[in-house]
């Protein structure tokens, strides 16, 4: 077995045990070590973000001070739902390996297809209002924002 993967199985492992969230682990790599682990701490944090995919990034991020994962691989025990795969992207991540899919954690009840399902309604731009109504309102004051953000000389782009 993969060694990183070994870990990210050996934290869900202990979620078992612990009850602090799902049978979810992970862990980034960089260069060869690893320099973030997560589990799945929804349940004790009372946090629907803290999935393990999660817990790891920002745990890597205040190891190596900095919120760029360029160069970084994530080792994680299931396919990432879409909130991880996003966090993922963000964290400029370019390589994920999984053990179990998708199709296996909706078979012990994690059931993210309904998400997935919205996600691509979205590009028609329709809402369900059994999921999620997404409606623009005050745009023309919230745009001031970043009218003024974008004259900063000094803006960090992420």
């Amino acid at each position: 077995m993969n060694k990183y993967m070994e870990i990210a199985k050996e934290l869900a492992d202990e979620n078992l045990k612990t009850g602090v969230g799902g049978p979810f682990g992970a862990c980034v790599v960089k260069d060869g070590k690893i320099i973030g682990k997560g589990s799945n701490h929804v349940l004790s944090n009372n946090d629907p973000t803290a999935h393990a995919e999660i817990m790891a990034i920002k745990d890597a991020c205040k190891n190596i001070d900095s919120y760029d994962l360029n160069g970084c691989e994530l080792y994680t025990s299931c396919y990432p739902c879409p909130m991880c795969l996003s966090a993922i992207i963000w964290a400029n991540i370019k390589k994920v390996y999984y053990g179990n899919t998708k199709e296996d954690a909706a078979n012990i009840g994690f059931r993210d297809d309904f998400i997935y399902d919205f996600i691509h309604k979205l590009k028609d731009d329709n809402n369900d209002d059994n999921v999620l109504n997404l409606e623009c309102i005050n745009r023309e004051e919230t745009i001031k924002s970043f009218d003024k953000f974008m004259e900063k000389s000094d803006k960090t782009i992420y």
